[in-house]
């Protein structure tokens, strides 16, 4: 049984990697938001100032001893939040690219339904930032196996605004993919029997920085993802 959603009990996770010219900016944006918020920040291994500015900014830091990748910088704010006892995660990237105005909308939808991964959707009101032609088409490729595979129509596989549960928190701390992992954690919790939804927000360009994405790691993260969802679906 999911738990009855209570704002209070929510750990905000950022996952950081070298993001010192947008990672200010996005704590601001969220302590204006949300004043009694705890902001977690992981610092995967930064070679720049990132975990100085999230302490300026009034962030709990906890930095990896070097960049240890996406999924074991997510894995370990959730065994950050169990340990001191939240009952929801809500993971947003440190590039400034989320609106934290949008985090209302997860917040509302949990007060309405239940869920165990509440995923905000740039494409489910296309409105904002909608990324690249190329990024386009290989999130539809994604979201169009994912729903072959299990029946659940995701419009943003790739998407990392995230919300989890307390019983979803409890098996992705032990277990969480280690790259490119958001097309996996929705098949896995699907494996799981959980409720996986999704909320309609607004992307925005990255104001600094490069993304990790590139053209060549593009045909990589395909079949690299592809490959996991096809063995997730047998392996759990």
């Amino acid at each position: 049984m999911i738990r009855p959603f209570d704002p209070r009990e929510v750990l905000f996770l950022i996952p950081a990697f070298n993001e010192e010219g947008n990672l200010g900016a996005v704590l601001d944006e969220l302590h204006r938001e949300f004043p009694a918020a705890t902001l977690l920040v992981i610092d995967d291994g930064s070679t720049d100032r990132t975990a100085a500015v999230a302490r300026a900014h009034g962030a709990i830091v906890v930095t990896l001893p070097f960049n240890m990748g996406i999924g074991a910088a997510i894995q370990t704010g959730i065994a950050y939040a169990l340990a001191e006892g939240f009952h929801w995660v809500l993971r947003l990237d440190g590039d400034g690219q989320h609106d934290p105005s949008d985090i209302h909308r997860f917040f509302d939808h949990l007060r309405r339904q239940p869920a165990d991964l509440l995923i905000g959707s740039r494409f489910l009101s296309r409105a904002g930032f909608q990324s690249s032609w190329l990024r386009r088409l290989a999130i539809g490729f994604l979201c169009r196996l994912i729903r072959t595979l299990t029946g659940f129509r995701v419009t943003d596989a790739t998407s990392g605004f995230h919300l989890y549960s307390h019983r979803a928190m409890q098996r992705l701390c032990r277990l969480y993919p280690d790259d490119y992992p958001e097309p996996e954690v929705i098949i896995m919790l699907y494996k799981w029997k959980m409720c996986v939804d999704e909320v309609p927000v607004t992307m925005r360009e990255r104001s600094a920085g490069m993304s990790s994405i590139t053209f060549l790691r593009s045909g990589y993260y395909m079949v690299k993802v592809t490959l996991a969802i096809l063995i997730d679906m047998i392996r759990y």
